[in-house]
Order: structure tokens, then sequence, then C-alpha cells
């Protein structure tokens, strides 16, 4: 009786221990809208961890995307994009499109959109 409390004990302690670490290593999501010429969303703070952009065309032009690069790079060389932050597809008018999931470590990135001509904003990852 005690091997099978101690079985059920395990087994219980092992779900809830993956569970954790599933929770964990969750998915976030940053959520940037483009009008005319600028993003709206001029700097951003985040904790380390993997997450999704989501990009939003508010008739910023026809077609708008997300380069994401190291701080101190140059963004006009594609060697230096995270190509996992590109979003799927070009986002249209009032259309929200998504990047691939993308792991950010501590430091400064900077984003921008080369088809919208928006400044270069500053992303920190703390």
């Amino acid at each position: 009786m005690k091997n099978l409390v101690l079985a059920v004990f395990l087994v219980a302690f092992t779900f809830v221990s993956g569970a954790q670490d599933k929770m964990s290593k969750a998915v976030k999501t940053i959520s940037l809208e483009q009008t005319a010429g600028e993003f709206t969303q001029k700097a951003l703070t985040v904790s380390e961890g993997t997450y999704v952009f989501n990009v939003t065309n508010t008739n910023a032009a026809p077609e708008v995307g997300l380069v994401l690069i190291e701080a101190g790079k140059d963004g006009a060389d594609a060697k230096n994009h995270i190509a996992d932050a590109y979003v799927s597809q070009m986002v249209k008018h009032g259309k929200t499109e998504s990047s691939k999931e993308v792991t950010l470590t501590k430091g400064t990135y900077t984003y921008f959109c080369p088809f919208n001509k928006t400044p270069q904003y500053t992303l920190v990852v703390e």
C-alpha cells in the first residue's frame, strides 16, 4: 500500500512540475501598431522570454512590416535582422500579422519598419 501511495505521489509531482515548466516557458505577445510614419509604441521594456510580435497597420502605408535588430547594429544590412521577428506576410491596411516565436535575452534591441519609414525605436529586455 505504501508503494502505491508513493507511486501516485511521484506521478502527481511529476505532472505538476511539468505543467509549471510549460507555464514558465509560455509565449507572450508584443502588440505593435503602425500609423503614418511611426509606431504608436515609442519604446518597450519587457522581461526575458519568448515572444510573438503582432503588427497592426492602421492606415500607415499600403503594406508594413517589422525589423528587429540588436541595438548598435546596422538595420540597413539584412544580415543583422532577427529574421524570426519578421511578420509572416506584409501587413495590409486594417490588418494584423504575426511573427514567429522570438526568444529575447537581456539587452537592448531596435525595431522599425523600412516600408513605412518609421524612426528606430528601443526595446529593452531586462
